[in-house]
Order: structure tokens, then C-alpha cells, then sequence
């Protein structure tokens, strides 16, 4: 199965390092964050892990959950999170999922032969409260995230939703938004009593307050 934007993501149930979980229902009302790494005790990995625990106020501000897979088991993550801590000075809180047979692995198509048979690649799925998929990327083993863009496209898909609006190449909060080509300048005077700015008549720009 082939996992496309707007699709509503596979549901499952697993063991995590805070106890068994059925994946929708753990999501709830909010965003997720759902990412996978190739093996506990590896160091890509290990610094990645900090890292989100490290980010935790920033992900809970927008309301999102981060909860991480590789496919290894409860045991051996719980003992990892352990050197996590250790080595990048934080208290990791949020579930690694157990997936030792790879089934989830393989329900996400994380497992990549060109990379490993058994390990997950570096998958990244952004879902929304609707349990659907709104952005997937996946990175090499040998390359960690980059968490501010995880954090940038978080703040672009939920500013598009609340505003109706796109978002420019490299936008962040406070830059200047793009007026969805399907919304008429009639209906954009309404919509945008501010002003808007017309370079093109497919390109309108405009401010928007993202408090």
C-alpha cells in the first residue's frame, strides 16, 4: 500500500516504551508526529531522539504529539532512552514503538532493501487530528532530520488550514502568505480586508496575523 497526501493513516496497535497503544486513538484531537529510525543505540538515532525531547514545549504549543518506531523491542528502547538522556542533556517522555517484526514498519513502507532489510529508514509523517497524512519525508539512514523544518511545515499546515491560505517557499510566522489561486479578488477583498498585494494574477501576497 502506497501511503498518499490527505489519505487517512493506517491504524495499529503496538507496545510503546509508556505502555500499549492503539495509534488513532492515542492521536485523538491533535497533530502527530510520527517518525521512525533505523536502531536503538545507534548515533544519528540517538541524537534525533534528543533532539525531540528537546523540542517538546515547541511541539506541544501546536498541539502535536511526537512518537517515534524503530524495530527493535520495549526493552532494549527502554534502556536506550536511558544514554539518550545522558548524552543530550534531556528527559525523553514521549512513546518509541516496539516494532521488532516490522510489522508496522512495513504497513508505513519504512523498510527500504536499498537501505536495510530489517531497519527502518528515516520516515517522517505529519497527521493531522483527522488521522490524515498531510507530509511525509523520508531521509537516508546516514542523515539526520531537520527539525526546524519539521517545526517550519507544521506551522505552514496549520496556518493554511485556520487562514486558507499557501504558503511561500521558506515561509516562517510573520512572512507575507499567498492567496489561493481559486479565491477570486472579489472574494480576496472580503476575505482579506487588510489588502493584498497583486504581482501576478496567479501570484497575490498578503499579510496575515499567525498569533
Amino acid at each position: 500500500m502506497t501511503l498518499l497526501l490527505g489519505d487517512i493513516v493506517p491504524d495499529f496497535n503496538a507496545d510503546t516504551t509508556t505502555g500499549p497503544i492503539s495509534f488513532h486513538d492515542w492521536i485523538a484531537n491533535e497533530w502527530a508526529f510520527f517518525f521512525s529510525h533505523p536502531a536503538d543505540f545507534t548515533p544519528v538515532c540517538t541524537t534525533e531522539m534528543g533532539r525531540t525531547s528537546q523540542l517538546a514545549s515547541e511541539f506541544a504549543k501546536r498541539g502535536v504529539k511526537p512518537i517515534g518506531l524503530s524495530t527493535d523491542t520495549t526493552e532494549e528502547h527502554l534502556k536506550w532512552i536511558e544514554d539518550v538522556n545522558d548524552t543530550q542533556n534531556t528527559t525523553l517522555r514521549f512513546p518509541i514503538v516496539a516494532d521488532p517484526d516490522c510489522k508496522i514498519a512495513a504497513l508505513y513502507e519504512m523498510i527500504h532493501p536499498g537501505e536495510s532489510a530489517t531497519a527502518a529508514v528515516r520516515s517522517v509523517f505529519i497527521i493531522d487530528p483527522d488521522k490524515k497524512l498531510r507530509l511525509s519525508m523520508t531521509y537516508p539512514m546516514s542523515v539526520g532530520r531537520n527539525f526546524d523544518e519539521i517545526i517550519r511545515v507544521i506551522d505552514a499546515l496549520q496556518t493554511g488550514d485556520v487562514k486558507g491560505v499557501a504558503l511561500p517557499a521558506d515561509w516562517r510566522p510573520g512572512d507575507r502568505a499567498i492567496i489561493l489561486p481559486s479565491v477570486s479578488n472579489a472574494e480576496a477583498h472580503v476575505k482579506f480586508p487588510q489588502g493584498f498585494d497583486e504581482i501576478r494574477p496567479y501570484l497575490r501576497t498578503v499579510d496575515i496575523d499567525v498569533a
